[in-house]
Order: structure tokens, then C-alpha cells, then sequence
């Protein structure tokens, strides 16, 4: 190769490389991340959902796959199928879903616009379309956060070039900027529907002291008289036990637990759904303090279409313990994933409701299915004292 052919390729390697990281596609035409379409699929307004006591809602997470930017997501496809027809049985079943949960890890590089475009947004156009039920997004680390373990800060580049895509794909998803239930500025949000407050947490950044007041102040001057029933959903789970978990604490979850969860206990939050270990797993809190006894459930559910992963290893729960003192905090592992990532299919779940009474039913995707309960649907209540097992 000549001086002048190599020095060429060097220089169209770098504009190419360059154009991805502006989230230009390699041909160097503009890509820009479009909004998802929501057909007119909404909540209303939560004033008008006050008597709502029986529904239902989809929960899942990590749809990420290696062709993102190429094809549609094939596990997301699958996935989604499937939650389609849940909603048709869920609706029959007197629990009509009302909204569906999406715990991050949206495409492999949410830097990429074409990951979304191509790979992503046409999925969840045809979900919210089949079932109407609204669709609502919590940031991962591949969203606005790819390759870098937790350390960027707001404002860092690299994020906000993650985050202008996500935001732009989910600016008809979200609430509006200047609403009371958005942070501006950030994928930070809640909402409520029946009885139920539900909040939206960047975990990226739970070091971040302007979203922790905002989260702080929801949960203050939310009226626990109308939402009785609070959930928060996030993508780093306090509790796992795959790569993510087991003895490994990364510094989003080390964070999670010494900052939100005591938060999350002060005002007694009934359940975190988060994702990041692709598998389902399921923990239970007990605690008790002035107002009496309490339950906190974690469910991990990162199944919706990203490589699956494995059992590995129990995390330390002394050491969890410890970040709620003063409080004791007792933790139950009832339901392990499998040790092999063919016993953990893909999955999402739905979550039940009838006023203050949840059940929790995983769907699995393929021809094994998946239950890791002893029963195809349970009640949250009904989980203590199962003792662990492995599927």
C-alpha cells in the first residue's frame, strides 16, 4: 500500500469512526434519531384514573442485540409477540393492561441513531399499536452510557450524544418538559394510574444530587392517600446474581443502596423492577420500623431479547444489611435463575393488580416456557417463607 493510500485509509477509518460518534451513519449521511410514534396512545390524565382498581401492566428489559443498526431486533420481535397476545388474555382476564415498563438497554449503542431507527422503534411502534397501552422507558448504560462502566457525569459528551437519542426517540413517550412529573433535562419521570405512583430512575447517574432531591421530593409530596402503592423502576438492581451481581458490586448499585434504597424505605416503596443481568431473579426485603412492618420487592427482569446470562453466585446480604442500618433489613432469595443460560429464556412479566393485592405472572419466550414459581401466577404476599430454589 502506498504512503499516500495509507495515509487516505487513516484519515476515512477517522471520518468514519468520527460521523458514528456524531451519530452519523458510516455512509455519512445524517441519521437522526426519529420519535417513536404513539398513535395517540396515552394515559390519561391521573385525576380521571382515580377509581381504576383492577389492570394490569408488562415489565421488562435489555432488548439490545448485536445486529442493532442492521435489522430488527429478533429477540425484542419475539418478545413482543408474546406480550401482544398477554394483553388479549390479560384483558379477558378482567386485567386490561394499562401501561408497559422498559428497564433500559434499549440498542447496543444509544449513540448509534440508526440502532433506533432501524432496529428498535418500529418494535415498540407495533406493540403500543396491537395493545394501546402507553410505553415508558428508563435509560441504561447502553443507552447513554455505552462502554464506560458508570463515569460519566452529566454533561460528559459521550452521554448527552447517548441521551439526545434516547430523548428524541421517547419525546412523545415521556412526560413534557416543565410537567411536574419530569426532571428537566433528564430521563428522569413519574407517573400514576389507579393506585399506583410510579417513578423512573436514571441509575447511570444515582450519584447525581439534582436528580436524588427530585426523586426525594416526589416521594414527599406524593398523596399517599390516592397512591398507597409506589414503585420505582431503574435498570442497576440492588440485588442480582449473575455478572452484574453475586459478590460483584458495581458502583451504580453500591449508590443505589447507600443513597436511594433508604429513601425507598423511609417511604415504603413496595417494588423496584430493573433489568442488567439478562435472566429473572426475585428478592424480598423485610423491615421494620415506627409505622410497623414492611416488604420490598426486587424483581430482576433483563430478559427482552439481549444475550441471556447464567446464575453465578449469591450476593452478600450482610454487607446489603449494613447500607440500611439503623434499620434491620432481612432479605429472602425465593426464586434463583437457572445455573445455564438455556434455563433462562427470554421473558417479561405482568404484574396484576387489584387495588392493593399484586400477582406477578413471567411469560416466557420459546418452547421450554419458563416458571420459576411453583405456580404460573402469585401473589407478592404469598412469596415468604418459599424458601430458594433453582428452576
Amino acid at each position: 500500500m502506498t504512503a499516500l493510500r495509507r495515509a487516505h485509509s487513516v484519515a476515512l477509518a477517522a471520518l468514519c469512526a468520527s460521523s458514528v460518534m456524531r451519530g452519523l451513519s458510516a455512509q455519512g449521511t445524517l441519521d437522526v434519531v426519529r420519535p417513536v410514534n404513539p398513535f395517540e396512545v396515552a394515559l390519561p390524565p391521573e385525576s380521571e384514573s382515580a377509581g381504576e382498581t383492577r389492570f394490569s401492566f408488562v415489565a421488562y428489559g435489555d432488548t439490545r442485540a448485536s445486529s442493532d443498526g442492521d435489522t430488527l431486533q429478533p429477540g425484542h420481535s419475539s418478545v413482543a409477540d408474546h406480550i401482544i397476545a398477554a394483553a388479549s388474555e390479560e384483558r379477558a382476564a378482567g386485567f386490561p393492561v394499562r401501561f408497559i415498563l422498559q428497564s433500559g438497554d434499549a440498542v447496543r449503542d444509544g449513540r448509534v441513531a440508526v440502532q433506533w431507527n432501524i432496529s428498535y422503534t418500529p418494535i415498540l411502534e407495533r406493540l403500543m399499536r396491537q395493545t394501546r397501552a402507553p410505553y415508558f422507558f428508563a435509560v441504561g448504560n447502553h443507552d447513554v452510557d455505552f462502554g464506560n462502566a458508570g463515569q460519566r457525569r452529566v454533561g460528559d459528551p459521550d452521554r448527552e450524544l447517548g441521551l439526545r437519542n434516547t430523548s428524541a426517540a421517547m419525546t412523545a413517550l415521556w412526560p413534557k418538559e416543565g410537567s411536574s412529573r419530569r426532571l428537566n433535562g433528564y430521563p428522569t419521570f413519574a407517573f400514576g394510574y389507579g393506585h399506583y405512583f410510579v417513578l423512573a430512575i436514571d441509575s447511570n447517574i444515582a450519584f447525581d444530587e439534582t436528580q436524588f432531591n427530585w426523586v426525594s421530593k416526589q416521594l414527599e409530596e406524593v398523596d399517599r392517600t390516592r397512591y398507597p402503592n409506589l414503585i420505582a423502576f431503574f435498570h442497576h438492581p440492588v440485588l442480582s446474581s449473575s455478572r452484574h451481581g453475586g459478590p460483584t458490586i458495581e458502583p451504580q448499585t453500591d449508590l443505589l443502596r447507600r443513597r436511594f434504597m433508604p429513601l425507598f424505605r423511609r417511604h415504603h416503596v413496595r417494588l423496584t423492577i430493573t433489568g442488567h443481568d439478562h435472566f429473572f431473579d426475585h428478592f424480598v426485603e423485610h423491615y421494620d420500623d415506627a409505622s410497623g412492618s414492611h416488604r420490598m420487592d426486587h424483581i430482576v427482569s433483563g430478559g427482552g431479547g439481549a444475550p441471556v446470562y447464567a446464575y453465578r453466585g449469591e450476593p452478600d446480604l450482610t454487607e446489603y444489611a449494613k447500607t440500611a442500618a439503623p434499620l434491620a433489613v432481612r432479605v429472602e432469595h425465593p426464586v434463583r435463575p437457572g445455573r445455564t443460560e438455556e434455563e433462562n429464556p427470554h421473558h417479561f412479566i405482568v404484574v396484576e393488580v387489584d387495588r392493593s393485592q399484586m400477582w406477578v405472572r413471567v411469560v416466557g419466550v420459546g418452547p421450554k416456557g419458563i416458571l420459576p414459581y411453583e405456580t404460573q401466577r402469585v401473589e407478592l404476599s404469598d412469596l415468604v417463607g418459599v424458601g430458594t430454589r433453582f428452576r
